[in-house]
C-alpha cells in the first residue's frame, strides 16, 4: 500500500504543480476579462495550493506506511485522495465553468481532508504505543 500511495502522492504532486502553472498563467489572460474572473482565479489558486499540501500529506501516509500501516493509514490515504478530488476538483470546474453550484461539492472535500489527517493522528498514536 504504501507503493500505491507514494505513487498516488507523487500524480498528485506533479498534476497539482501543472494545474497551479497553468491558472497561474494560462488562465489570467483568459479569466481577466471576466466580471468575476479575479474571484474565479482565487478559487484556482485556494484549490491548487489544497491540492498540493495534500500529496505532501498523501506522500507522508506513504512514508509513515512500512512502520505503522494498518486501518488508520489507509482511511488517511483514501481521504487526502478523495478530498482532494472534491475539494481542488470542485474549485477547478467552477473556476472553467462558472457554475457556482459546484461548490456545494466543496466542503465534502475539506471534510474528506479533516477526515484524512484525523486518521492520521490516530494513526500516529497509536505508532507510539498502546
Amino acid at each position: 500500500m504504501d507503493r500505491l500511495f507514494l505513487l498516488l502522492a507523487s500524480f498528485s504532486g506533479l498534476s497539482g504543480v501543472a494545474l497551479g502553472a497553468f491558472g497561474a498563467h494560462g488562465l489570467r489572460d483568459r479569466l481577466g476579462a471576466l466580471a468575476d474572473g479575479a474571484q474565479r482565479l482565487g478559487w484556482w489558486q485556494t484549490g491548487a495550493h489544497y491540492h498540493l499540501v495534500h500529496a505532501l500529506a498523501l506522500g507522508l501516509v506513504a512514508l509513515l506506511w512500512p512502520r505503522a500501516g494498518g486501518a488508520a493509514l489507509s482511511v488517511a490515504g483514501w481521504a487526502f485522495v478523495a478530498g482532494t478530488l472534491l475539494f481542488s476538483g470542485s474549485l477547478y470546474a467552477m473556476t472553467l465553468t462558472g457554475v457556482r453550484v459546484l461548490g456545494a461539492v466543496t466542503p465534502l472535500g475539506g471534510l474528506g481532508f479533516m477526515l484524512g489527517w484525523a486518521a492520521l493522528g490516530w494513526g500516529a498514536y497509536r505508532m507510539a504505543g498502546p
